[in-house]
């Protein structure tokens, strides 16, 4: 676990967004593990996407909460496919912070901001030898097109000002820091290698210096 300071440099605090909606939902995973979630909806985010929030275990009142910013991926999150990490994350996410209280955020900004149709044709020029960011770049696109607004703002209407974060991405507390959420530690995830997502998590490691201890 490493601890992350409030970045020096600010940037303009976003508008206010605010709760539209609230509702309990059950949730099952597909190895049976199941737990209630207080689904969040909001208004007046600042892309305008449709971003929700999982309120998981005791979070209400949590001093400094368990919160994870998850982006979505239909494939990994849904269909369970094996080129990336992200449903293991997902699934190991929601169950720790339904152990300890926190938030899921759960982020419209797949292919890394660049959309559904987009990722998979950055898939195909990976399967020609590009890395997942040498694709984006093929593509016309940039490495990393998310941005964190949403995320502090959907934190500020839940009355959430500071918090751990579960990532393994160090850009993901350097914009929420300069978007006034504290960050009182970084907490990573677990490291879910395969055989299938191994060259796709070493390009993360080695570009976007994201925490996994990955064998040599």
């Amino acid at each position: 676990m490493t601890t992350a300071q409030t970045a020096p440099d600010a940037a303009p605090a976003p508008p206010p967004a605010a709760i539209r909606t609230r509702v309990r939902i059950p949730l099952r995973f597909p190895d049976g593990w199941s737990t209630p979630a207080d689904v969040f909806t909001f208004t007046g985010l600042a892309d305008g996407k449709e971003h929700i929030a999982l309120g998981l275990g005791p979070y209400e009142g949590a001093a400094s909460p368990l919160v994870r910013p998850h982006s979505e991926c239909l494939t990994g999150d849904v269909f369970g496919s094996a080129r990336c990490d992200c449903g293991p994350q997902l699934r190991e996410a929601v169950q720790r912070i339904a152990e300890t209280g926190g938030h899921l955020l759960y982020l419209r900004q797949e292919g890394r901001g660049i959309g559904l149709y987009a990722k998979i044709d950055a898939y195909a020029l990976q399967d020609g030898g590009l890395d997942t960011y040498a694709a984006n770049r093929a593509l016309g696109r940039l490495d990393d097109e998310r941005d964190c607004t949403a995320a502090a703002q959907m934190l500020g209407a839940l009355g959430v000002d500071a918090v751990r974060l579960l990532s393994n991405n160090p850009d993901k507390a350097a914009q929420l820091s300069a978007l006034g959420v504290t960050i009182t530690e970084q907490v990573p995830t677990a490291v879910h290698l395969s055989e299938d997502n191994v060259r796709y998590l070493r390009a993360k490691a080695e570009h976007t210096h994201h925490t996994l201890d990955l064998p040599a």
